[in-house]
């Protein structure tokens, strides 16, 4: 009897022990996460520090008005942004204004986010409130494994492949911006005035799969229609025309190229979790309303988002962050040229990708290498900044559903 009794004691100790030991080593690598990522923020104060305290020659004192405003440059009739740490000897030293990085991270993330926001926030709303449970299950997992996709494969895409294929096909590209649109809200038009038969062998829950003809159809209609269209607008000659007319530049690699392979890049983030948001509303919300004569629309726009709201917005700003730490997507299709300028046809220069390209070549402890990491610095307050709000955000969401879903 003492034997039997000891048994089940000794198996629940060891059980509280494991126990003990996984909620150990789990609190561990938390704060062994908490502090790495602080001492990384340290060690980047430290060392950029020494560019606004520091009077050695070999890192003289920095002058914010040299970074952020237009200074004069030999050669230049008028103050201008210069990001140019390697110069000739002839040259009389480096431009180190940092204004054109800031832009070019600000552009391609902006960019990103016109493109991917649009496609993701439509794809998970669809996905959690219209589409089949059988598709969902394997469509969702599809989509989310896309942000596995190394940067650098879709960066090597970008610029080897959708850079040139583009610049050949400029009129195609502008035609499929205008038919691709148009053509799907007629596509919608023309299925809701089906008949109801026809209409239960084309269900909207599987419309992601009933369309795919159609979008070919449309990708066909616009390339028969692009060389008319170009023709009749531009005179046969789009590049030209926006040269002559607008006074705007196309290069091979340009705003527009890293806007769609970061937007690629970011989509399946925001749908992830934007998805969560929307199916995370309590199914009695939108059945109430539908119940009170809501379509489904009206459902979606008036109950739905404004519930998941929080949640939305933090998907958005995950994406963003994403968009602006972005390096090897901006360093191979953007052209690494540090412009100011608003056209997207222009190339440009971002800070993750200038810390990639330049800091192997920068002297540790010189001027350049302590702008870089001041580069570094920034995007990281910027990051961590977006992450906590978006955080903040996720908590707030989930304290209203609980009280949404709580029966009392």
């Amino acid at each position: 009897m003492p034997e039997s009794s000891s048994s089940p004691l000794l198996r629940r100790r060891l059980r509280q022990g494991r126990d003990r030991l996984a909620t150990a080593l789990i609190t561990a690598g938390g704060i062994g996460v908490i502090a790495a990522v602080m001492a990384i923020g340290v060690f980047l104060v430290v060392e950029v520090l020494p560019l606004f305290w520091s009077a050695s020659p070999e890192a003289p004192q920095v002058d914010l008005d040299a970074l952020w405003q237009p200074q004069t440059y030999p050669g230049l009739e008028a103050p201008a942004h210069r990001w140019q740490p390697a110069l000739p000897d002839s040259d009389p030293g480096p431009r180190f204004g940092m204004a054109p990085l800031a832009w070019g991270t600000l552009e391609a993330a902006a960019w990103s986010l016109v493109i991917a926001v649009p496609l993701a926030l439509g794809a998970a709303a669809h996905s959690a409130l219209f589409m089949s449970r059988r598709l969902r299950a394997h469509l969702k997992p599809t989509l989310e494994l896309m942000e596995a996709l190394p940067g650098v494969v879709i960066g090597f895409l970008a610029g080897l492949v959708l850079a040139p294929w583009l610049e050949r096909h400029l009129g195609l590209g502008l035609t499929l911006l205008l038919v691709l649109p148009l053509g799907l809200v007629l596509g919608g038009a023309l299925w809701s005035r089906l008949p109801p038969r026809l209409r239960r062998w084309l269900p909207l829950g599987w419309s992601a799969l009933w369309l795919l003809p159609w979008l070919l159809l449309l990708w066909a209609l616009a390339r028969w229609l692009a060389p008319g269209l170009e023709g009749w607008w531009f005179g046969g000659d789009l590049r030209g025309w926006l040269a002559a007319t607008l006074r705007l530049d196309y290069t091979n690699r340009n705003a527009i190229i890293v806007g769609m392979a970061m937007g690629f890049a970011v989509m399946p983030s925001i749908y992830a979790l934007a998805e969560d948001a929307l199916s995370g509303v309590p199914s009695s919300l939108s059945e109430g309303a539908q119940a009170l004569g809501a379509t489904r629309w009206q459902t979606l726009w008036r109950v739905v988002l404004p519930a998941a709201g929080p949640g939305v917005f933090s998907a958005v700003m995950i994406g963003a962050g994403r968009a602006v730490g972005e390096t090897m997507i901006v360093l191979m299709a953007s052209g690494n040229t540090a412009l100011m300028t608003a056209s997207p046809f222009d190339g440009l220069r971002s800070m993750a990708a200038s810390i990639a390209i330049e800091l192997p070549e920068a002297a540790p402890g010189g001027t350049h290498y302590r702008l870089l990491l001041l580069a570094a610095l920034l995007l990281f307050i910027f990051t961590f900044m977006v992450n906590t709000l978006a955080e903040v955000v996720r908590t707030r969401l989930r304290r209203r559903y609980r009280r949404l879903g709580d029966p009392s």
